[in-house]
């Protein structure tokens, strides 16, 4: 994938949503510059369109119980809009936070073997809703494995005050 296929700006929408907690709030920012910092994301063309080239933005919400991705070029044109049923990731995302309580609480008290026991089911989660989002987003954009990592980690952010 060529340079132009990445983000440059990624927003959260989190209007009518749950204030997110300090340590909701930290994810959100970590997730961001990551994935800012490292990304992979084009638009594929359909029926003969040409999609505008990017870099684009991303602007997450969720809507009518909906996750709505909105792309726009760096200059703020309109280039696509998904929706996508949150029904596929809220298992997904309730483990995962779950398996995230179970690792904060680890920290503080047990040994590092089962500290990085509950890491690698952690991160096999995470694994997990990478790829859920990836054939979510089949046939509308193209991501890599890490880009769709860090799009997850948004999504819980978001589901969490959804």
């Amino acid at each position: 994938m060529t340079n132009s296929n990445r983000l440059t700006k990624v927003e959260i929408d989190d209007t009518g949503l749950a204030a997110p907690t300090p340590e909701i709030e930290q994810e959100r920012k970590v997730a961001i510059f990551d994935l800012l910092e490292e990304n992979s994301f084009a638009l594929p063309g359909r029926e003969g369109q040409t999609v505008p080239e990017g870099p684009y933005h991303l602007n997450l919400a969720i809507r009518e119980k909906k996750l709505v991705f909105d792309v726009t070029t760096e200059k703020s044109d309109p280039v696509a809009q998904f929706l996508l049923s949150l029904g596929p990731f809220r298992q997904v995302v309730k483990d995962y936070y779950q398996i995230c309580e179970s690792y904060y609480d680890a920290v503080k008290t047990l040994p590092p073997a089962k500290i990085e026991a509950i890491d690698m089911a952690r991160r096999g989660i995470h694994n997990e809703g990478a790829r859920v989002l990836d054939e979510r987003l089949e046939g509308k954009a193209e991501i890599d494995h890490d880009t769709a990592r860090r799009l997850f980690t948004l999504i819980c952010v978001l589901h969490f005050g959804g």
